[in-house]
């Protein structure tokens, strides 16, 4: 970019490797009382730095695949930027130490970055981490106003082509997913990783890379959904979640006050409705038994 005269010139790319998404480990295995020995595919985690012009603004733990769609979409979920084109230049650059993800933002964000920098150093699992007050926890997520409606054979076919296709999952069983899902298009993006949020993350970068007109399509996550998922998936601006695991009641008033649709326990014969059912719209059968 020849423009961005007053960004500081940056060091070429590492030739380090990027780390595998899953290793093989030796382990000793005990079942009915028989003692075996071999080896078990686990993924791989490792720290990831996320700086905005030089500055190291969080370093989260995650699987080291998809980091610069997780730095964008970590960039628009965290209110850094509002929109894909407010970041200047992009690179992921693998270090001794793990990966960092450099992104570089006009100079009147990074001073406005600068007046909220926190600490934000993620464990596995932890989506909050480093906030430094009770009301940057529980911020109200951006209002929803996605109008499609969905059959629930819709959503039911939607989870039922996430396993499939998790690859990482598959070899390590260990991993959650988040996927966007389009009616008549399928799964049009998919991110795994040790961390649930992190996935979320990716899937936003990807979708804003994309260009995807989200409000068409369903969420779908691999995980139990809490505040921070509701919060990023209004910023993904999907109308309805689908989970296979159950929310918390902090999640269910935050897509209550958001205008989304929370479904989830998703099975292979029905799921849950929590928020705004009107979304999903049951067979003429079933509409008599709706309260």
């Amino acid at each position: 970019m020849d423009e961005m005269t007053d960004e500081p010139a940056c060091p070429l790319p590492s030739d380090l490797p990027a780390p595998p998404p899953a290793r093989r480990v030796e382990r000793v295995q005990l079942r009915d009382g028989q003692v075996s020995s071999g080896t078990r595919a686990v993924p791989e985690e490792v720290p990831v730095a996320l700086t905005f012009n030089g500055t190291t603004h969080a370093v989260m733990m995650a699987s080291p695949t998809d980091i610069a769609a997780f730095a964008l979409g970590f960039a628009l979920t965290e209110g850094i930027v509002a929109a894909k084109e407010e970041i200047l230049s992009r690179d992921v650059i693998v270090v001794d130490e793990g990966i960092e993800a450099r992104m570089w933002i006009a100079e009147e964000k990074m001073k406005h970055l600068s007046a909220r920098r926190r600490a934000l150093a993620g464990p596995t699992g932890c989506g909050l981490c480093g906030v430094e007050s009770l009301a940057e926890a529980v911020k109200p997520a951006a209002h929803v106003t996605a109008t499609s409606v969905f059959a629930p054979d819709v959503v039911l076919d939607a989870m039922a082509t996430l396993g499939p296709l998790q690859a990482l999952n598959r070899e390590t069983r260990a991993v959650h997913a988040a996927a966007y899902f389009e009616p008549g298009r399928g799964i049009l993006a998919l991110a795994e990783d040790v961390g649930r949020h992190n996935a979320l993350d990716k899937l936003v970068g990807m979708a804003a890379d994309a260009g995807f007109d989200t409000a068409r399509g369903l969420l779908l996550l691999t995980s139990r959904v809490s505040i921070e998922m509701v919060q990023k998936a209004a910023v993904l601006g999907v109308g309805v979640i689908a989970a296979v695991s159950a929310p918390t009641s902090l999640a269910i008033r935050t897509a209550e006050a958001a205008g989304i649709t929370l479904a989830a326990i998703v099975r292979d014969d029905g799921f849950e409705i929590f928020t705004h059912p009107g979304r999903i719209a049951p067979a003429s059968s079933e509409r008599d038994h709706v309260a």
